[in-house]
């Protein structure tokens, strides 16, 4: 495996490591070690890990250092992160970051198919080994997309600050200083651990994480990992009173069994307990696959209503309640159901209290649609129950498709 030698990234790199490299350093993919030489030449470096995947690199490191400046410099092969233990201050990462050629093979060149795999997992994986106030120095080219790397970063609750930008005759480099959001510091904080981003909507992102929940019971401390979802505003998004919103609602219906288990909140996010399971329709989808040896079309059938059932209850309270969830007469991606066949509203942004409440008439809706209910049959029992919302009323409709 060739030795990246140094270049104009590598020495454009090697400035900012001597102006930003302090207490305990990560050079990450050290090659020729031109890094981690800037890093303890740095009086407020008190000690440098120099990290290579190639066992040559390491090797030759060891035999050329001697002086006594590097006497900091402690050398170490591993694959990213897979070796390397603890905390740093500073993280240097100068990754290969050209989109891979398909006649030439050098991993000290090329970043995967097109420039930037590497450094996605770098930064899926940089978190638990970064000092909360610690600094990445990062370097990439054009020819890594600008706006994919940005995303990464983005996606992975970091920020970034562009340092320089240095014009090539055939690209442009870029440097990048690199630290926790603020969010992520707190969630961190806080014991959220294997943070990583999971979806979006409209206004919000969601990610996942593993929350370390101390549960005392008979003065026996034990350590319990939740998996729970963070649900935060998006960059662009105006709507912060959405997320306020849904806490404030998830308060409330959550006594009374409703919606997942919000579990802590601050400024602009919530964290609730993650549900393990399937949207709505690829649910009903999975259980209409019958197996001739477990199950029977009546079986399926049986199950597909008892649970359609338990979503029209959820809607019936909601209505009693005089809250109106709304989205319910399209809830694709707002009923999951978890690992015991129980449905789960989700999605609480633009509930509102109101006097006339259409949970459950929004999801007849959707139950006509998908041809659950017959609209001939529905039609009058709705108009029954929606200046009647009573228990006598829903009974009629649940009898309509059970």
């Amino acid at each position: 495996m060739q030795i990246y030698e140094p270049a104009e990234d590598s020495y454009l790199l090697q400035k900012y490591v001597q102006k930003y490299a302090s207490g305990r350093v990560l050079d990450l993919g050290t090659g020729s070690g031109i890094q981690a030489l800037a890093a303890a030449e740095n009086i407020s470096v008190r000690e440098i890990i120099a990290v290579d995947i190639n066992y040559d690199a390491i090797a030759k490191l060891k035999s050329v250092f001697h002086s006594k400046i590097v006497s900091k410099i402690k050398y170490l092969v591993s694959d990213l992160f897979s070796n390397v233990s603890g905390k740093f201050d500073t993280i240097i990462f100068n990754p290969p970051y050209l989109p891979q050629d398909k006649n030439i093979e050098d991993p000290a060149l090329y970043g995967g198919k097109h420039g930037y795999k590497l450094s996605e997992k770098f930064f899926a994986q940089v978190s638990p080994h970064l000092a909360p106030k610690g600094k990445i120095l990062f370097l990439f080219s054009s020819f890594t997309n600008k706006k994919k790397i940005d995303e990464i970063i983005e996606t992975n609750l970091l920020e970034a600050e562009q340092l320089e930008q240095q014009h090539l005759h055939f690209e442009d480099l870029y440097v990048y200083l690199i630290s926790k959001t603020q969010l992520r510091t707190e969630l961190e904080r806080k014991g959220i651990e294997n943070i990583h981003y999971f979806t979006h909507g409209k206004r919000g992102d969601i990610y996942t994480g593993m929350w370390n929940h101390n549960i005392s019971d008979k003065k026996i401390l034990s350590k319990k990992l939740i998996k729970v979802a963070i649900k935060t505003k998006r960059k662009e998004s105006q709507a912060v009173e959405r997320i306020s919103n849904e806490i404030k609602w998830l308060r409330i219906i959550n006594k009374h069994h409703l919606g997942p288990h919000l579990l802590f909140y601050g400024q602009n996010y919530f964290v609730y307990e993650f549900v393990e399971g399937e949207f709505i329709l690829d649910w009903i989808a999975k259980n209409k696959k019958t197996n001739p040896k477990t199950n029977t079309s009546t079986n399926t059938k049986i199950k597909i209503t008892k649970m359609l059932t338990a979503v029209l209850k959820q809607c019936f309270l909601l209505d009693q309640l005089k809250i109106n969830k709304e989205e319910m007469h399209r809830p694709l991606k707002h009923i999951v159901i978890n690992n015991q066949d129980q449905p789960v509203l989700l999605d609480f942004e633009r509930t509102a209290i109101t006097k006339s409440p259409k949970n459950v008439t929004q999801f007849i809706e959707f139950l006509v649609r998908l041809q659950f209910l017959k609209r001939e049959k529905a039609l009058p029992l709705l108009k029954e129950y929606k200046p009647n919302i009573n228990q006598k009323n829903l009974e009629k409709i649940i009898k309509c498709f059970s």
